[in-house]
């Protein structure tokens, strides 16, 4: 049997283009120089005890996948996936087969890394204590490399009609919760792990760059599990600065207005270099790049104050200038997907807390478009302008027509 996907194959030539003009000409990534294909795929089969198949119901176009398709992911990726495979990491689907407690039929969403249990491993270090998103095993064991599901070419992944998850990816969804909603509960997972990442203090100052679903999350992350001061969302699209408001931002300002904006409220001191953007001395005590571009990274590095803190939540695409963060003695911190996290005095999954807050926050309308595989071009182009059109997150529905 085979199933409907869509793969991606290597080509160095389009990647390389993709790389240097896609973004410039609307289409050719999703058109003449894109590296994706739909096909019909063998049907996947479990890699052995603990695994079983996924029928995707709803499945996010990422970040982190557009800047895989557009040429912008960095080649340190490179190791870390095996080709060709299917993209797709945020899913909700219906288990097809019964494993380890779960019984066919039950409704559940991925938490995509393939840490050593999905491999067969004993445990890393980093997989011992929960935090599964720093495995170092994820080229080993008996499946090919992929850091995640929807990298991986044995897995399958969430942009077809079929794929496989190991058990401990696998948690279950509550029936009240509604497939849209469901399907953020990745993305959420990921929110809440960068706002704990960014060790907020009471009263803290906060930037929070970029107001797509990641930043948006991480906002209501910061809301629910800190206690910041004020929070000052930078927001490129008018339906992303709607969105920041209603989800309780303190001020939205567009990139532009950033810097001016933390300087009136910090009372930092503003100074221009001969060449380049402004920078301040003085600022925010923290700063939350959602966003990962060069100027995103660069606006956090000339916003923050002295000894404060960066945390990458967006993955990064391209260099800044990091003389900031030698001469303000700043920490740049890293963070890459949810595990077993401390919140208050308890050890919970991010899985966990944001399958629980998925059903309390307002989420509805987040996910506005979703596509069926065979209208995949759309889907792209429609992803990689999602902002200017009015529109948060884009999903597949992989078994519409």
């Amino acid at each position: 049997m085979t199933t409907q996907a869509l793969e991606l194959f290597r080509s160095v030539p389009r990647y390389l283009t993709a790389r240097a003009i896609g973004s410039y000409v609307p289409g050719l990534v999703s058109g003449p120089l894109s590296t994706l294909r739909l096909v019909n795929r063998k049907d996947p089969e479990p890699l052995g005890e603990g695994w079983a198949r996924v029928r995707p119901i709803l499945s996010g176009i990422c970040g982190s996948d557009l800047a895989t398709i557009s040429g912008r992911s960095s080649f340190y990726f490179s190791p870390l996936v095996s080709m060709p495979f299917v993209p797709g990491h945020e899913v909700v689907g219906e288990l097809v087969d019964d494993v380890d407690g779960l019984a066919a039929g039950t409704r559940v969403v991925l938490e995509p890394v393939l840490s050593c249990r999905a491999r067969g491993l004993e445990p890393c270090v980093n997989c011992a204590s929960g935090v599964t998103g720093r495995c170092d095993r994820v080229t080993a064991g008996h499946v090919s490399p992929g850091l995640q599901t929807g990298y991986c070419a044995d897995t399958g992944g969430g942009w077809s009609r079929l794929f496989v998850a190991h058990r401990s990816q696998l948690h279950p969804v509550p029936g009240e919760l509604s497939d849209r909603r469901a399907v953020l509960i990745e993305p959420l997972s990921c929110a809440i792990h960068a706002a704990l990442r960014a060790r907020i203090e009471p009263n803290a100052e906060v930037l929070l760059i970029g107001a797509g679903t990641v930043g948006l999350l991480v906002l209501l992350a910061l809301k629910e599990l800190a206690r910041p001061g004020r929070i000052t969302v930078v927001a490129k699209h008018g339906v992303q600065r709607e969105w920041a408001e209603g989800f309780g931002a303190t001020e939205v300002v567009s990139p532009p207005e950033a810097i001016g904006e933390v300087r009136r409220s910090t009372r930092a001191m503003k100074l221009r270099p001969e060449r380049g953007q402004s920078y301040l001395l003085g600022g925010v005590d923290v700063a939350i790049d959602c966003v990962g571009s060069r100027s995103s990274l660069d606006l956090a590095l000339r916003t923050t104050r002295a000894g404060g803190r960066i945390v990458m939540a967006g993955i990064p695409v391209q260099g800044a200038d990091l003389t900031p963060l030698w001469f303000r003695e700043l920490e740049l911190v890293g963070a890459y997907t949810g595990g077993v996290e401390t919140i208050g005095k308890e050890r919970r999954h991010a899985f966990e807390v944001a399958t629980q807050l998925a059903g309390s926050w307002p989420l509805d309308g987040m996910v506005g478009a979703t596509y069926p595989l065979r209208r995949w071009r759309e889907a792209i182009d429609h992803s990689l302008a999602a902002g200017k059109l009015g529109t948060l997150k884009v999903a597949f529905e992989p078994h519409a027509e």
